[in-house]
């Protein structure tokens, strides 16, 4: 099961046990949406349930990449930056720092930025494909396993939210290899074709994004 917030596919994992008397929600660490509840409860209910409760499963989950960047650090578009909170309504950043307010949304400030930035390289790398495709539209989640998917029928490509925080080429080398499966849906050898022909180095890349 999943659910769409802000136009981010989270993942709803649904936890039934027989002793269980009440039903709890909380968002782990890779931002998925785990529900521990009776083994009666349906999902009917679960998803009103977390409908009912969507602000505070936003909060959840801005908590939890707060968390994470203050451990590992703020990133956005393959630089590092350290985070220094300040009292302002906005982000702003000079060479090496980020400065926020300890309220300020994150979670929906890399949303926004992520919504603009794959959109226009979605749209620029189509127009200038090296063969004509049909014209795809996007879908933004954070996934734990994949950069990105295309589904071949509905042409709708998904690309990987933390993509936001990586240099900009990996963005491009995703969107070039899911493209390419507008052409072949399978990873053969006339599809790894299509991605170096519109991508001379995209096995370094590849290669790269494998130690992410």
């Amino acid at each position: 099961m999943h659910v769409v917030i802000d136009k981010v596919k989270y993942n709803v994992i649904i936890n039934k046990k027989v002793k269980t008397k009440n039903t709890y929600i909380r968002v782990n660490k890779d931002l998925d949406i785990v529900v521990s509840t009776n083994y009666f409860t349906t999902n009917r209910y679960i998803i009103d349930l977390i409908d009912s409760n969507i602000n505070r499963i936003k909060n959840m989950i801005n908590t939890n990449i707060k968390k994470k960047e203050n451990n590992d650090g703020f990133f956005y578009l393959g630089k590092k930056y350290n985070i220094i909170y300040k009292d302002i309504k906005k982000i702003e950043f000079d060479n090496d720092n980020v400065y926020f307010s300890k309220d300020f949304d994150i979670y929906k400030w890399y949303r926004m930025k992520a919504m603009e930035l794959f959109s226009e390289r979605l749209l620029y790398n189509y127009n200038n494909y090296s063969i004509k495709l049909p014209k795809p539209s996007l879908r933004i989640r954070k996934m734990t396993s994949r950069w990105g998917v295309c589904n071949v029928r509905s042409h709708v490509i998904t690309i990987n939210l933390e993509l936001i925080k990586r240099d900009i080429k990996y963005l491009d080398y995703v969107i070039i290899h899911e493209l390419a499966h507008l052409k072949h849906a399978d990873h053969s050898s006339l599809f790894w074709q299509l991605v170096e022909d519109n991508m001379k180095d995209y096995k370094k890349y590849k290669k790269e994004m494998r130690d992410f």
